[in-house]
């Protein structure tokens, strides 16, 4: 079934569900525990829709294939089309702001990089990105003081801030369009902090986010 983007009062975004749009190392912390440089600009790749599940429903990522890693990010909804945007005008076309995981196929990742060959296949696969309902901007006052977090069975393993991005939010939108256009229904992952990992059968996930967005789902076994 295909996801249909919502907001946490239940309510339906009337465009259907389109890109997802995500950086790479956009906390340094996280750059620095994969042993990779900081970079300098966004490192942007894309999911399609169809990797999108709802994350309430139990995870169940291709563990045949490999490590498979969870990264915790920032969701954001896009409400209007942006091209070659400015920072304000990519501010104002978020209209939704949630939780989703980059799920990885670690394994299968370090081999294409050691070979120089595109992520998409460990990265883009059906269900790499779980992804929760949208809480409104008007529950979200502070950008810069959103905080978000993931435990698995009850241990805090990730803790991120807005305001410790190496590409703050409007700059980030803002150049992603000016590389694709952005339409309403699109989602933009805005980069994991450190403590990614090993994401384990059978685990239970708290995902949180500042203004009372709470997830709570599993992997299967």
């Amino acid at each position: 079934m295909r996801y249909i983007p919502q907001f946490t009062d239940g309510q339906e975004f009337p465009h259907a569900l389109g890109k997802v749009v995500c950086v790479g190392r956009n906390y340094a912390d996280h750059a620095k525990e994969l042993d990779n440089p900081v970079p300098s600009e966004p490192l942007l790749f894309i999911k399609p829709s169809t990797s999108v599940v709802d994350i309430t429903k139990p995870l169940d990522p291709p563990f045949s294939r490999g490590d498979v890693h969870y990264e915790v990010e920032l969701a954001l909804l896009v409400g209007e089309t942006l091209t070659h945007a400015t920072k304000d005008e990519a501010q104002r076309a978020i209209v939704g702001i949630g939780l989703a995981m980059d799920l990885t196929l670690r394994d299968v990742q370090t081999q294409l990089k050691e070979k120089g060959h595109p992520w998409e296949i460990a990265k883009a696969f059906d269900g790499a990105c779980p992804l929760s309902s949208f809480l409104p901007l008007s529950r979200v006052p502070n950008w810069n003081a959103l905080a978000f977090s993931l435990e698995i069975d009850g241990e805090e393993r990730q803790h991120g801030e807005g305001a410790d991005m190496i590409f703050a939010i409007p700059t980030l939108v803002a150049e992603m369009s000016h590389h694709f256009t952005l339409e309403p229904g699109d989602v933009i992952l805005t980069g994991t902090p450190a403590g990614v990992g090993v994401l384990p059968r059978g685990a239970s996930l708290r995902l949180t986010l500042t203004g009372g967005l709470e997830v709570t789902t599993r992997v299967v076994e």
